[in-house]
């Protein structure tokens, strides 16, 4: 019997914007090519929380999104903090990385206090960072995707980066050269795009530390060959789609 993986899709009613939904299929699908059994919980406020949780996945959404889900996301503070804690691998994208900073002040100047697990605070702003973007992550190589944010996210004192960027007007905040940030298990990032599908090496990532932690090990003694040609068909349109994005202009 395959081994279950349980991945918590957090708030995909309002943050879940430019594809962020792309990044629970990618993660689902790769499960199910390397033989585990992937189940998917969409929590949106109110619900109830998993059980058992594996791994979170999160995506940007508006101003307004944000503000729906800051009641809801301000009562399951600890949880998220103790789960990242824990060690459970989390990717939360745009939106959902700033709330998981200090603070987001909006560029009407509300503030939304953020929940602490990463060491960065944001600042609106009126003019936008928009537009394809490579940047260089010394674990995943090169990371392809797309940004579109107004907020400048600064990263405190040694909080590492994502990765880096070459010109200045993209990334964090335009100014630093730095993108996401990383903290124990937990990825932020502004890529859209979406990420997953174009970036496996981060897919894998999350998908081996999410086995590794449930089940001591991650193993594909339960892939069949069908499976593994499927993965490595997806991993060479992933490929494709990397060097085609790469190529295109800001």
């Amino acid at each position: 019997m395959s081994k279950t993986i349980d991945i918590v899709s957090l708030y995909p009613k309002d943050m879940n914007i430019y594809g962020d939904s792309g990044n629970v299929l990618t993660i689902r699908r790769r499960l199910e090519l390397y033989g585990y059994h992937p189940v998917v919980h969409q929590y949106n406020q109110g619900d109830e929380w998993p059980e058992q949780v594996d791994l979170i996945l999160g995506g940007g959404g508006q101003d307004t999104g944000q503000k729906k889900i800051i009641d809801d996301f301000y009562m399951r503070a600890d949880l998220l903090r103790k789960l990242a804690a824990d060690g459970v691998p989390m990717l939360m994208i745009c939106g959902l990385y700033q709330l998981f900073g200090e603070y987001f002040e909006t560029v009407d100047g509300t503030r939304l206090d953020g929940i602490g697990v990463i060491g960065a605070y944001t600042v609106g702003q009126d003019v936008r960072m928009i537009g394809n973007l490579v940047e260089h992550s010394a674990q995943f190589g090169d990371v392809i995707g797309y940004e579109n944010h107004s907020g400048q996210t600064f990263l405190r004192d040694g909080v590492q980066p994502l990765g880096t960027v070459d010109a200045e007007g993209q990334g964090n905040n335009g100014k630093d050269h730095t993108e996401g940030a990383r903290v124990n298990n937990v990825i932020g990032t502004y890529m859209h795009g979406s990420l997953l599908p174009k970036n496996p090496a981060i897919s894998d990532f999350l998908i081996e530390t999410a086995a590794t932690r449930r089940y001591g090990s991650f193993s594909t003694t339960d892939q069949t060959s069908e499976q593994a040609a499927e993965l490595a068909r997806l991993d060479q349109v992933a490929a494709n789609a990397r060097k085609a994005a790469a190529a295109r202009p800001r």
